[in-house]
C-alpha cells in the first residue's frame, strides 16, 4: 500500500513539474519577445546615430539580443515538445539551448555594461571630431544626415555648444555660403537660417549634443541590461525545473 502511495506521489510531482515547465515556457516566450523587441527597438529607433559612434559595441549588443530572442522562440517550442513527450534526449537538448541563450545574453549584458562605463569618454573624444571633420563632406552623407537629425531631435547645436561649428570644415568652406552653424541648428528650419546664431534662432543647450546623445544611449543600455538580466534569471528557473523533471523520468519512452 505504501509503495502504491509512493508511486502516486511521484506521478503527482512529475505532473506538477510538467505544468510548471509549461508555465515557464509561456513566460519564456514573453521574455524572448521582450528581448527581441528591445534589440529591434535599439537598432531601428535613432539608428542613424550609430554612424556617430567610434565603436560598434552598441550595435553588436543589439544584434546579440535579436539573436537570443530568435533562439528563445525556437527553444520554447522544443521545450513544450520535450515536456509532452517526456524524452530525456529532448530535455537534454532543451537544457543545453537554455544554457546557450543564457551565455549569449550574458555576453550582451557584459558588452552593454563595459560600453556604458566608457560611453561618456568616447563621445567627448569622437563626436566633436566627427562633426567638425565629416559634416557635409564628400561621401559622408550618412554622418551628415545623422548630425542633422541629432540636432533636430534633441534640440541641440554643436558637440558642446554652437561655437564648436566655427572650427568645422563645413563652416569655413565656401559650401556653407556664409552660415555660422548648419541649418539643422535652427529652431525653425528655413534656407540659410544658419547665418544667424542668436538664441532666438538656434538651439543653445547647455552641454550641447554630447550630453543629449549620452543620456539617450545610456538609457538604451540600461534597458538592454535590465531585460537581459530579467530573462537570464527566468532561464535559471527553467534549467532547474528541467533538471528536476529529467531526474524524475525513469526512461525514454519509445
Amino acid at each position: 500500500m505504501s509503495a502504491v502511495y509512493k508511486d502516486d506521489q511521484e506521478d503527482w510531482l512529475t505532473v506538477c513539474l510538467k505544468y510548471l515547465l509549461f508555465v515557464f515556457n509561456f513566460l519564456f516566450w514573453l521574455g524572448g519577445a521582450a528581448v527581441l523587441g528591445v534589440g529591434v527597438w535599439t537598432l531601428v529607433e535613432k539608428s542613424d546615430y550609430l554612424s556617430l559612434l567610434a565603436s560598434s559595441t552598441f550595435a553588436v549588443s543589439a544584434y546579440i539580443l535579436i539573436l537570443a530572442g530568435g533562439l528563445v522562440v525556437l527553444t520554447g517550442f522544443l521545450g513544450c515538445c520535450a515536456v509532452i513527450r517526456e524524452q530525456k534526449s529532448c530535455l537534454s537538448t532543451y537544457f543545453l539551448l537554455l544554457l546557450l541563450i543564457f551565455l549569449i545574453e550574458l555576453v550582451a549584458g557584459v558588452l552593454a555594461y563595459v560600453y556604458y562605463q566608457r560611453l561618456s569618454e568616447e563621445l567627448k573624444q569622437h563626436l566633436s571630431q566627427t562633426m567638425n571633420e565629416n559634416y557635409a563632406q564628400p561621401e559622408k552623407d550618412a554622418i551628415t544626415l545623422a548630425v542633422d537629425r541629432l540636432q533636430q531631435d534633441f534640440k541641440c547645436c554643436g558637440s558642446n555648444n554652437s561655437r564648436d561649428w566655427m572650427l568645422s570644415s563645413y563652416i569655413v568652406s565656401k559650401e556653407s555660403e556664409g552660415r555660422v552653424v548648419p541649418d539643422s541648428c535652427c529652431k525653425t528650419i528655413t534656407p540659410f537660417c544658419g547665418k544667424r546664431d542668436h538664441p532666438s534662432n538656434i538651439y543653445k543647450v547647455e552641454g550641447g549634443c554630447i550630453t543629449k546623445l549620452e543620456t539617450f544611449l545610456a538609457d538604451h543600455l540600461l534597458v538592454i541590461g535590465a531585460v537581459g538580466i530579467g530573462v537570464a534569471c527566468l532561464q535559471i528557473c527553467g534549467m532547474v525545473l528541467t533538471c528536476c523533471l529529467y531526474k524524475r523520468i525513469k526512461m525514454d519512452p519509445y
